[in-house]
């Protein structure tokens, strides 16, 4: 078997599959790419076992077919080093062996069986589908993706929350001190369904939608979602489970509203929360009159910061601690010019909101607040 192809074009497809693989996997052959060849059409595939990435590169003066393995390592790791030119693979499918040459010189390396390469199973019957714009797609995930958990006790927690009505999608994350929900109206859906994506597909298609411009579908059952576009596939394990009711939590009346300048705000946060203590990241919101003052201190160290900011608030004054590392996070996701900070009292949390969403789309985010020393 035999055939010709891009190094710079298989190199940028192995690379975005490759995001899949994990460091150790319980099957030594997860650690090797399956190829399969068919006609001028190169398909290759990555897997951890829970999520698995197909894409596809063509080649040229093809001859033969067949499903071989090859080593991650040794076909990535030399591939980064050449620059643009084709290379030829050269492959004897009885002994396995490989050979690839370019234009200064070859490899020759073993491959491995294909068909001892795990399959994935198809969906149920019953599974549902929607489309989507990719960049949606990708502006969901991104801005959510940062406010789910690592508790090994609520797995469920460990994804983002895809809740799909008739008439709009709702992304959430939630770690249980911070929470992202993110509603796209935009996007219509024949019945009312949800699912969790994990948090490392999530990140996969983070890298990978951004190179995508046209429509991505997603279709999923009750264990496995299967997203494709034109130029990838991916097939994941959900996360099983009941997401919370996260509506339940943000609150609804909240009559001290503070309208700030995003970047102003978070440029002084980013200097102030240097001065906090680093185990608790502290920081104190001190409201006045169309003023807000941010600070900080360190007891155990002696140091202490304050910055005054102005903004629109008439309520009467109040204070409420964050913690800054959370704080700075969300307002880094936040596209708009200005934020409006909703508040209640010290012990409630903090809603935050744009002052401009984007067309279609309703974000509000959400900051439990911790207690002050004073």
């Amino acid at each position: 078997m035999r055939f010709d192809v891009s190094s710079t074009a298989l190199l940028s497809r192995l690379q975005s599959v490759s995001k899949v693989i994990a460091s150790k996997n319980s099957l030594p052959i997860l650690d090797s790419f399956l190829f399969q060849l068919n006609g001028d059409k190169l398909t290759i595939t990555a897997s951890d076992s829970e999520t698995r990435m197909v894409t596809s590169v063509e080649v040229m003066n093809v001859s033969g077919e067949g499903l071989f393995c090859i080593s991650q390592k040794m076909l990535l790791d030399p591939l980064k080093e050449l620059p643009e030119q084709p290379l030829t693979f050269d492959l004897d499918l009885d002994t396995l062996e490989v050979n690839v040459h370019y234009q200064n010189g070859k490899y020759n390396f073993i491959g491995q069986k294909g068909d001892t390469y795990p399959q994935q199973k198809p969906l149920k019957e019953d599974a549902i589908s929607l489309t989507m714009d990719s960049q949606l797609l990708l502006s969901g995930i991104s801005r959510s993706l940062f406010a789910t958990a690592d508790d090994e006790l609520r797995p469920v927690m460990n994804g983002v929350y895809f809740d799909i009505h008739t008439d709009d999608l709702t992304f959430v994350a939630s770690d249980g001190h911070k929470l992202v929900r993110l509603r796209n109206k935009t996007v219509q859906s024949p019945e009312r369904a949800s699912f969790i994506l994990p948090k490392k597909p999530a990140n996969v298609l983070k890298g990978i939608l951004g190179k995508e411009k046209e429509q991505v579908k997603i279709s999923f059952d009750d264990n496995n979602a299967y997203i494709s576009t034109p130029g990838f596939e991916m097939v994941c394990r959900l996360i099983e489970g009941r997401y919370p009711n996260y509506n339940s939590v943000i609150p609804q009346e909240n009559p001290y509203k503070v309208t700030i300048d995003r970047l102003s705000f978070l440029t002084a946060l980013k200097r102030v929360s240097v001065f906090s203590n680093p185990a608790s990241s502290l920081v104190k919101l001190q409201m006045e009159e169309n003023q807000m003052q941010v600070s900080a201190q360190d007891i155990d160290f002696s140091t202490s910061a304050e910055e005054k900011i102005v903004c629109q608030f008439d309520g009467a004054n109040m204070s409420i601690g964050f913690k800054a590392t959370y704080l700075i996070e969300i307002l880094s996701n936040i596209n708009s010019p200005e934020v409006v900070l909703e508040l209640a009292d010290p012990s409630r949390a903090g809603v935050i909101v744009p002052t401009d969403n984007e067309e279609g789309e309703d974000l509000l985010m959400l900051l439990m607040p911790m207690m002050l020393n004073d």
